[in-house]
């Protein structure tokens, strides 16, 4: 899906900002590029600030007009935040990226972002299929063209699917702990509770109801249940001590 998405920018007047949507470009898992005559490029000031992701930069399709970076796409969408007199088919980047997800598998499509004090002329949008709109503050509605491009890629790379597939410390090796091995505790637990006097037998039933909550919010482990009960014999045998 990604590969088939082509990011455009048309007449970029700031090179910085070029280097900032590669980022954020590459951020996401998207690297397909189109400079419509932008003002300055290849320049310095862009790979400094794409951070790394010179390969997408250096991937950029760089073009005299836009129809020259269209002629391959099947499906236009053209970013904007200004109304126009004309009324135009508009979608939010979640539901471009609901459209794409399917879209998107055979067919190459193109996302246009205008100039960063202008946007896409009529003309331009002209070519455009959608009117692709980011929701956001009325009284203060003009996004950076790097934080607009980000936006979007997010919203594709959710339903790409690609984040599924992330894992970070030790959550794919969680092993939840069983049923069996809850109640092992749970017996344990009060007779911990007991044996250091923190219960009597006629309060054990409501303050272990109340613990048996406190642990099943928190969907135990069988690591972080072996750890407890190691805690438990520790007090225990402290207690034994006494």
């Amino acid at each position: 899906m990604l590969p088939n998405i082509k990011i455009i920018l048309v007449e970029t007047t700031h090179p910085g900002n070029i280097g900032a949507v590669a980022r954020a470009m590459k951020n996401m898992g998207m690297n397909n590029l189109a400079l419509v005559t932008p003002k300055t490029f290849p320049c310095a000031e862009a790979t400094a600030r794409a951070s790394g992701a010179d390969d997408v930069l250096a991937g950029a399709e760089v073009c005299a007009s836009l129809p020259e970076a269209l002629a391959d796409c099947s499906l236009v969408f053209g970013a904007s935040a200004r109304s126009r007199t004309i009324s135009w088919p508009e979608m939010t980047p979640r539901e471009c990226a609901d459209k794409l997800k399917i879209e998107a598998l055979e067919q190459k499509v193109a996302i246009v972002f205008g100039r960063e004090n202008s946007g896409l002329k009529n003309h331009e949008l002209d070519l455009c299929r959608y009117l692709l709109r980011i929701p956001c503050n009325t009284a203060f509605s003009s996004l950076n063209l790097a934080a607009a491009v980000q936006v979007v890629c997010y919203e594709l790379f959710v339903v790409s699917g690609q984040n599924d597939s992330v894992a970070y410390g030790d959550k794919r090796r969680r092993i939840p702990a069983t049923t069996e091995q809850m109640e092992l505790f749970y017996t344990h637990l009060e007779e911990t509770l007991s044996a250091i006097d923190f219960t009597q037998p006629d309060q054990s039933r409501s303050v272990m109801r109340r613990l048996r909550r406190i642990y099943n919010r928190a969907a135990l482990d069988s690591k972080e249940v072996d750890m407890l009960r190691g805690i438990l014999r520790m007090a225990q045998g402290h207690k034994g001590k006494d």
